[in-house]
């Protein structure tokens, strides 16, 4: 008998090859081709964080509003995404009050994102907050396009009786997007999920399947690579990833389409 298997993809750098800026807001530097989860990993008391908002409202804001200005009278909601440290959304919303942050931030990175990536599929905006110094150390955007060989791997992956789900740390709305493009059923998405709710989501999996592989490619995924039966790092992003996260790993891959035969490989393994 074929043995059941799930495979949970992260999105953000693994169904989709992203270009990722950054702001740092105490020397207006601007920072490109960046791993947003390594600004939070790099200090403790950091999480990244997700703003769910309509760029066209943010676009047309008055570029010198306060983002908390602008988070209130629009009522944003945010996300927490990813953190060195526990964190509350209050914390948050505390902390970007406390800061001067400005619209104008926000729109210097989603423009240049938008700019380089004319045809871009996905675009989000967020922050990463340090709860230590009480400060807004980045603002943050992202833009991404699907792999070539995304549509491909989740094609056959379907054929070989593998069920397929999404968790990642971004929106809803992006994932809507996603989901719609890849065929795959929202109720089999996870949304905002941070570290520890992937690893959750992989630990309830394997409650009613005999494999459950997770593909990630960022510190935000090492906790469900580790929980999973088998643990995919995808390098298909550039190679430079922590140790620790490398350590994380089961199998390392450079390319979505090599998961294919690591799920033909269990398959067999269980007929065998």
């Amino acid at each position: 008998m074929e043995k059941r298997v799930a495979v949970v993809f992260d999105s953000a750098g693994t169904l989709l090859h992203m270009y990722r800026v950054a702001k740092e807001m105490s020397t207006g530097s601007i920072l490109e081709d960046i791993q947003t989860t390594l600004l939070v990993a790099e200090k403790a008391n950091r999480a990244l964080v997700v703003l769910r908002a309509r760029f066209e409202e943010l676009m047309l804001c008055d570029p010198d509003m306060e983002l908390h200005e602008f988070i209130d009278r629009y009522n944003i909601d945010l996300g927490i995404s990813c953190s060195s440290s526990p964190f509350q959304l209050d914390d948050v919303y505390g902390i970007i009050r406390q800061n001067s942050t400005k619209v104008s931030d926000l729109n210097d990175v989603i423009s240049l994102v938008k700019g380089r990536c004319p045809n871009v599929f996905y675009l989000a905006a967020g922050l990463v907050v340090d709860s230590q110094d009480n400060v807004v150390p980045y603002v943050l955007s992202t833009g991404g396009q699907v792999y070539s060989k995304t549509s491909a791997a989740i094609k056959f992956l379907r054929e070989l009786g593998t069920d397929i789900y999404i968790a990642s740390g971004d929106d809803s709305q992006n994932l809507q997007n996603l989901a719609a493009f890849l065929n795959i059923s929202m109720n089999d998405v996870f949304s905002v999920a941070t570290t520890s709710d992937k690893e959750h989501i992989v630990k309830d999996l394997k409650k009613y399947y005999d494999s459950v592989v997770m593909v990630g490619d960022g510190m935000n995924d090492i906790l469900a690579l580790r929980a999973a039966d088998v643990g995919i790092l995808l390098y298909q992003q550039g190679a430079e990833r922590p140790q620790i996260l490398v350590d994380a790993a089961d199998i390392i891959i450079g390319n979505i389409i090599e998961v294919v035969d690591i799920v033909k490989n269990i398959n067999s393994s269980a007929t065998s």
